[in-house]
């Protein structure tokens, strides 16, 4: 064996043993359930080794022996027997059935929890859709594992263990022949579960990705209708779906060969037990009634070897989905240092970047060597051409992602020693993709501070002139706005983004073209509710309506990652530089520079 399989063999067997410690875990938190089940089963169990004895009576006592006063007495045993049978089989299901209920819905909660601590680069690189498929379906798989599929194994061994010891004592020269072929299953049983447990894995992940592009095939319908790509999406699908079937079908045909490989055990040892059996009753060291006992106790062991089959599968499934949720719960959380950080109250919002860089790609700067210092209170602007790193730039402000050099400060501490969640706390962001919930319109603005009071949303609102049309629908603030608020406009989605940044009374604001979807007359109304949101506020802007950032505190003009040019909107046209090439671009003005001594510099824009 080479060092290569070695290896491979000893990480296989690490896995094993992390997985065996997940599915311990999932079984200790349901352990009062499992442990109020095992008593049960075991009764359960008892009843069904009870009618096979009872048989052998029968026939050897009351038919062959004529002692038919026990009649009645083996019914009434018998009929008992199956009562307790049926109401322990009950009792099972319910209990059983509701701890893994419970473990799915615990995990699940847990996966999520931990999902949405991850870090933004995460969710970049991810699929939603595959997301939300592990969030659902692989904890579905743990069903068996803490339901009825696991006691139901253990009970079958433990009424296989008593079967088999009443075999031994009926016939050990049979039971030993039949034992035989047992042990050959068993080994057989081993090498298709070994085999099986990978395919289930790469199953789930294709399901995953699957369930992935069909939710981006969906969310995105609009574009998929306008450009008559319904072909196209199609043929995307079914590709997937087709992946996903191969591997299902090399499941099914390990599955389907160990059950064919148990029908023709069951059908080996029928025959073992018909030939030898009969030739025991013959030689009379075997009773007839001995002998259908024999037959009736062998299909207690029979059945669980079957059970085995069936829940194996189950299980295999399971350990599959443990093995990719433990791939996610590997993953590190963003906040995962922040118990060991110092509480942060209040902040008062200066924000420094001392020669950040950033990649998102390792060796492909997009920011390079950045530094600025914005002050509590101030505003500062960000212009330059698409993908000159103004996005990524916010993003670091809002540690949604951190330098890959430098260290960003926020009122002189170093970001990364403040606490996420505090800091996040005095963040108010109005993205230029104003995301809103499946919820109403008071939802939406609520979220920004889920404890202000009616009031304050409403006053919020009002504000960013959201009751203008929220009052014009039936249902009015608690009109549910669709997916991605569908049934809003692009410039009502865009208020209510404004009112959710608003009532969240941030110290630090970003408005990342918060105003590009308003119509000129909606955006100077809103533009009075955004400046007394600004006052007082750190504010990082991103605009290409270089109009609205004439008043800004502090302008930086960035390209290819780097800033190139600061300074405020007089000196940056004063300069001569790209800023005011973009200015006399956008606005088609020649701009005079009247500059005397003592004077301040006046820009004359004269119509072409």
């Amino acid at each position: 064996m080479s060092d290569e399989q070695k290896q491979k063999k000893k990480l296989d067997r690490q896995r094993l043993r992390l997985l065996m410690g997940d599915a311990w875990d999932l079984i200790w938190r349901s352990r009062g359930r499992l442990l109020l089940g095992v008593p049960l089963l075991l009764i359960n169990r008892l009843t069904n080794i009870i009618l096979p004895g009872v048989t052998k009576y029968l026939i050897d006592d009351v038919f062959v022996k004529g002692r038919h006063e026990l009649l009645w007495k083996l019914a009434m045993i018998s009929a008992i027997a199956a009562a307790v049978g049926a109401m322990t089989d009950y009792a099972l299901a319910q209990i059983l059935g509701m701890a893994a209920q419970r473990s799915i819905t615990d995990l699940r909660k847990r996966i999520q929890q931990h999902v949405q601590r991850l870090p933004v680069r995460y969710f970049d690189d991810t699929k939603t859709g595959s997301l939300v498929s592990r969030v659902m379906n692989d904890a579905e798989g743990i069903r068996n594992l803490v339901g009825t599929g696991l006691l139901q194994l253990f009970g079958g061994l433990v009424t296989a263990a008593i079967a088999t010891g009443i075999l031994f004592y009926l016939s050990t020269r049979l039971a030993s022949l039949v034992f035989i072929a047992f042990f050959i299953f068993g080994g057989l049983l081993i090498w298709a579960f070994k085999t099986v447990r990978p395919i289930f894995k790469q199953r789930s992940v294709v399901n995953a990705e699957v369930a992935g592009r069909l939710t981006e095939g969906f969310s995105g319908i609009r574009i998929v209708k306008a450009y008559t790509a319904e072909k196209h999406e199609a043929r995307v699908f079914a590709e997937g779906a087709h992946k996903l079937l191969r591997l299902v079908l090399s499941t099914m045909r390990v599955i389907s060969g160990v059950g064919a490989l148990t029908t023709f055990l069951v059908g080996v040892v029928s025959v073992v037990v018909m030939v030898v059996g009969g030739r025991e009753v013959i030689a009379g060291r075997l009773t007839v009634g001995g002998l259908i006992s024999f037959t009736l106790y062998l299909a207690l062991v029979v059945g669980p070897v079957v059970q085995i089959v069936n829940i194996g599968t189950q299980l295999s499934e399971a350990f599959a989905g443990l093995e990719r949720m433990r791939e996610i719960f590997g993953e590190t959380r963003e906040d995962a240092a922040d118990a060991s950080k110092r509480v942060v109250e209040e902040i008062d919002g200066t924000v420094e970047m001392r020669e950040v860089w950033f990649e998102y790609t390792p060796g492909v700067p997009v920011l390079k060597d950045i530094n600025l210092t914005a002050h509590a209170g101030g505003s500062v602007a960000l212009v330059g051409p698409s993908g000159s790193g103004k996005s990524t730039l916010i993003s670091l402000v809002a540690a949604f992602h951190r330098p890959t050099q430098g260290e960003i400060l926020v009122d002189g501490k170093r970001l990364d020693d403040l606490r996420l969640h505090d800091y996040r706390r005095h963040i108010g962001i109005v993205p230029q993709d104003s995301f809103l919930f499946a919820e109403s319109i008071f939802d939406n603005i609520a979220l920004g501070n889920p404890r202000a009071s009616r009031e304050q949303v409403l006053r919020a609102a009002k504000i960013a002139h959201v009751d203008e049309f929220a009052e014009s629908f039936k249902e009015k603030y608690d009109t549910v706005v669709g997916e991605r608020g569908v049934k809003l406009s692009g410039g009502q989605k865009q208020r209510v983004a404004i009112a959710r940044a608003i009532v969240a009374n941030p110290r630090i604001l970003i408005l990342d073209e918060a105003t590009s979807s308003l119509d000129s007359e909606s955006e100077a109304l809103i533009q009075d509710g955004l400046n007394a949101l600004m006052r007082g506020r750190t504010t990082f802007v991103i605009a290409h309506r270089l109009s609205t950032i004439r008043k800004a505190d502090q302008i930086l003009v960035l390209e290819d990652g780097r800033i190139i040019e600061r300074g405020t909107h007089n000196e940056l046209m004063a300069l001569g530089g790209r800023y005011r090439a973009l200015y006399e671009k956008q606005y088609g003005v020649v701009v005079n520079q009247f500059i005397n001594q003592g004077e301040e510099i006046e820009d004359l824009a004269v119509k072409t």
